[in-house]
């Protein structure tokens, strides 16, 4: 890489840097090429250049975190962590997102840009679904799972605490003990509402 690519580069990426940090706090729509160029330090023809339109950089900006944060799940799920710290992880996944984007920002582009809904879809169905399937079934083989529970139910619950995870950690009456919501979600998840027989 020459100079003059390296120099383009750099810049690239200070645009889309600075595209996330506006797209975690306006929608989509709220946001304008001027807005950007001016966080950024370039021109508004510096961005059409490199982008062609605001919907273009969205789109890639997107993509680049989605693809992010698929590439982290893989390590997670894959790697030596405990099934209790890839459950954890998989519960704050959904909060880590919120963050980086305004609550309106996925619904948009999900509704609205058939790219990206095709992208997401396709990263869920090629990567997301064969690799949970994957750490249910070494987890079922290794017993920390029951063989009498369906991949599929493990799956559908997962989704379920994912769902509402993110609906409580967003209220402000949890902000102040998100660790401890988290670590109850992970301890029901494990042992019920009931807690483990020791317990009883």
């Amino acid at each position: 890489m020459n100079g003059f690519e390296r120099r383009a580069l750099e810049i690239k990426d200070r645009i889309k840097e600075n595209t996330l940090k506006m797209l975690s706090t306006c929608s989509v729509k709220q946001i304008r090429i001027a807005d950007i160029a001016g966080e950024a330090g370039v021109s508004q023809v510096t961005i059409y250049n490199y982008f062609g339109s605001k919907e273009a950089l969205i789109r890639e900006v997107f993509r680049d975190y989605f693809q992010k944060n698929m590439d982290e799940f893989e390590e997670v799920v894959r790697g030596s962590s405990s099934l209790k710290e890839k459950i954890e992880y998989i519960i704050f996944q959904k909060k880590q997102t919120s963050h980086s984007f305004h609550p309106s920002v996925i619904a948009e582009l999900m509704k609205d840009d058939p790219e990206i809904r095709d992208f997401v879809q396709q990263n869920y169905e090629e990567r997301g679904v064969p690799m949970m399937v994957e750490f249910i079934t070494k987890s079922k083989a290794s017993g920390e799972i029951s063989e009498g529970i369906s991949i599929e139910t493990v799956i559908l619950y997962l989704n379920m605490l994912n769902d509402s995870s993110h609906r409580l950690l967003e209220s402000t009456q949890y902000s102040a003990n998100q660790e401890k919501l988290v670590e109850e979600m992970v301890q029901v998840f494990f042992y019920g509402i009931c807690g483990p027989e020791s317990q009883k």
